[in-house]
């Protein structure tokens, strides 16, 4: 039996949404995982005290600390009621169809879920250090301890995720919205890709799938924001602009009064082109960290985020890179891609899929 269809059957809403959703996932697998859960509301809200402990909040809904009996503690996503429908369900159904039988070090566990009415909530591990965003990158106060070795240990992690979703899962998963605030870091600061609700699956024959555009601008890829062609290029380019922004801890725009917008990507070229990408390193490391393998990060975030989605390097290879298994010091970087112009971003197309033959 197929778990995500015995859960879809217990939707309240119009035969159009499950449709649509079995069209869209028509290859999701049968989950097998014994230790995925479909939990009750009442389990729920007595594991959360009434949905007391709030820990998180972003655009699909509110993140709970909630203690199973006898287990650890959890954390309860509750989608928001106020989406539409149809946004609700596919945020919902694409987590179960992305983590439900997935288990890997560097991405989030998905512990279970609930149908209730027009309730949708998912359970995960709790994450004590929260997100990467929030733990080190929110202000220089907490970058002062994000040390190199740190830096090193989260982007190695998410590399890692990353790699796995797209060259060992069949079919392969592109997780479409990689940035600081979706990675979790656990007590040990080991970070775990999270929020699947835009995730897309790949057959082995497809090219791309031309869908509406979904992620946070600033770590859009710029042919899938203008094309909604998604292709797993896509996610490597939002993993590229991640890792400048540890290496460097800037924002991903920043604003002057003299100068304006200023892109973290447009600022690595910057620097990179005038051979002094070194001054990129964030100053709160206060000069403690290896300068050559810093640079070396920094130039696989620039081959991650070049414009050609041909020269972008694959995820399998940006780990050797980072891990000094490929040579990057005469490698050639091309100019970075950006979205300069929001009203080219393509909104909503007809959902395809393209076959690679």
């Amino acid at each position: 039996m197929k778990l995500i269809y015995s859960i879809l059957s217990c939707f309240k809403f119009s035969p159009n949404i499950l449709a649509a959703k079995a069209t869209e996932d028509e290859h999701v697998q049968t989950i097998s995982n014994p230790k995925f859960h479909v939990f009750s509301y009442s389990e729920l809200e007595t594991a959360t005290q009434g949905f007391k402990n709030k820990i998180g909040e972003g655009g699909f809904g509110t993140v709970y600390k909630g203690r199973l009996i006898g287990d650890n503690f959890v954390a309860v996503k509750v989608l928001s009621v106020e989406l539409d429908s149809m946004r609700g369900e596919r945020e919902f159904l694409s987590e179960i169809a992305a983590l439900s039988d997935i288990r890997h070090e560097n991405l989030v566990t998905l512990r279970g879920c609930c149908v209730d009415g027009a309730q949708r909530l998912l359970v995960y591990d709790y994450m004590k250090n929260k997100s990467l965003f929030h733990c080190f990158l929110e202000s220089e106060t907490k970058r002062v301890k994000f040390t190199w070795n740190l830096r090193k240990h989260v982007s190695l992690g998410i590399a890692k995720g990353i790699c796995y979703l797209h060259e060992e899962l069949d079919p392969h998963i592109v997780h479409r919205d990689i940035k600081a605030s979706n990675i979790l870091l656990d007590q040990n600061f080991t970070p775990k890709v999270a929020d699947f609700g835009f995730a897309k699956l790949f057959r082995d024959d497809m090219s791309h799938i031309s869908t509406r555009v979904a992620g946070t601008l600033g770590y859009l890829s710029p042919e899938y924001a203008h094309s909604g062609h998604l292709t797993r290029k896509s996610d490597v380019y939002s993993f590229g602009v991640l890792l400048l922004e540890i290496v460097s801890g800037r924002p991903i725009v920043d604003y002057h009064l003299q100068n304006g917008e200023q892109f973290l990507v447009d600022k690595a070229w910057e620097l990179y082109s005038g051979k002094n990408l070194s001054k990129l390193v964030d100053s709160a490391l206060n000069g403690d960290f290896p300068k050559k393998e810093a640079v070396r990060f920094l130039k696989v975030g620039l081959l991650c985020v070049q414009e050609s989605t041909r020269l972008r390097p694959s995820m399998s290879a940006v780990l050797k890179m980072l891990n000094n298994e490929i040579e990057t010091d005469n490698v050639e970087i091309s100019r970075p891609g950006l979205i300069l112009d929001l009203k080219k971003i393509k909104i909503r197309p007809k959902q395809s899929f393209t076959s690679a033959a």
